[in-house]
């Protein structure tokens, strides 16, 4: 988009260019407009006044002027001794944008109704702190957080920090759920315990991709792979829906503090016990990997000392074995069931053959 930088642009939301303000208007009458209606007008996009439609990513959806309104106003707020005036060009420019989409019903006099931003897509790494940030300063009670991988990293948790320490201030209680790699990382133990009684943190074998709930009524979770978008929702039965996963997975999960369980098997760790399990339901290194949040060099070291240990001279043997020694956690009634998805024998349900696809059960 050469030739439409901020430069030409040079305007925040309460005065938008002739150009931006087709755009929106045309967004807020028809509800959202193609994406290459936006390339002449990125300030739409800078000032978040068009964001990506999650059933469409070619289409985006206009930021309700209500909303964009209550947005420039607390900005006004904090620097209202310098520039009050600021606020009534606001209230005046977004009412008449407010007049063209459709008016809110009155109240059915059901607590039903839905947020009129259930669903909001964040594009970029700025959109999606910001958000984060203004869910902290909202946020009064609990934050629920799932952080996959393995060892956090210090930019990581550092990159975090200020929300924390300022929930932590207002009483807001924290609880996380962690893969048991993360256990190892020195910096971890070292924000818990700056933390202190603030944060509970759990761990498991394995956990979902990452999320974010405060207070039970917002979420964010990624929405796609390399984390540059995410999405915001504050529909209600998502949001308990994730509540409940979360809580059952914590229910589940270990707590930091104590020690993991042993596995009743001489000489195979619990880490190894897992990539066994993983191994019987047919995942290869790359998956379990990624899903028990190490890399592919440590999985593989892992499944060498597996085999070693169980005298295995082969997957095919290696299969038997862990079906023999109950390390597989599946409800199969014979080995050859985890020999075929270990394996990978050609032909049969339930194993790669030559695609080496994943199991239905994989990431």
């Amino acid at each position: 988009m050469a030739g439409h930088g901020a430069q030409e642009h040079p305007h925040g939301a309460d005065r938008l260019c002739e150009a931006g303000d087709r755009v929106y208007s045309r967004a807020v009458r028809r509800g959202r407009v193609p994406r290459h209606d936006a390339d002449p007008v990125p300030c739409l996009l800078e000032l978040a006044l068009l964001h990506p439609d999650p059933d469409d990513m070619d289409w985006l959806v206009p930021t309700s002027p209500q909303e964009v309104m209550t947005r420039l106003l607390r900005g006004v707020y904090d620097e209202v001794s310098a520039s009050q005036h600021r606020m009534g060009s606001a209230v005046a420019a977004f009412e008449w944008y407010a007049a063209l989409g459709p008016q809110p019903s009155p109240a059915s006099g059901t607590d039903t109704a839905v947020p009129a931003s259930a669903i909001r897509v964040l594009e970029g790494d700025s959109r999606i702190q910001g958000a984060l940030d203004e869910a902290t300063q909202a946020c009064t009670t609990e934050v629920l957080t799932v952080q996959p991988g393995g060892i956090r990293p210090e930019h990581e948790l550092t990159e975090g920090l200020h929300r924390a320490m300022a929930l932590r201030g207002r009483g807001v209680r924290m609880r996380d759920l962690y893969t048991h790699v993360a256990r190892h990382g020195q910096g971890l133990l070292n924000y818990l315990e700056l933390m202190g009684d603030s944060v509970e943190a759990r761990t498991l074998d394995e956990v979902i991709d990452r999320l974010i709930l405060f207070d039970r009524t917002v979420a964010f979770i990624p929405a796609n792979a390399d984390r540059t978008l995410a999405l915001e929702l504050r529909h209600p039965g998502l949001v308990h829906y994730l509540v409940t996963v979360f809580e059952r997975l914590w229910r589940l999960a270990i707590p930091l503090t104590a020690s993991l369980p042993d596995t009743g098997i001489e000489g195979i760790s619990h880490r190894e016990q897992s990539i066994a399990a993983l191994l019987a339901e047919g995942h290869q290194d790359a998956v379990i990997a990624e899903r028990l949040g190490i890399s592919v060099r440590t999985c593989r070291a892992h499944i060498a000392r597996l085999s070693e240990t169980l005298g295995a001279a082969s997957r095919t043997q290696l299969g038997v074995r862990i079906a023999q020694v109950g390390l597989d956690r599946s409800r199969v009634s014979s080995s050859e069931a985890a020999v075929i998805r270990v394996a990978g024998v050609p032909g049969i349900p339930g194993g790669h053959g030559v695609s080496g696809r994943e199991s239905p059960t994989g990431r």
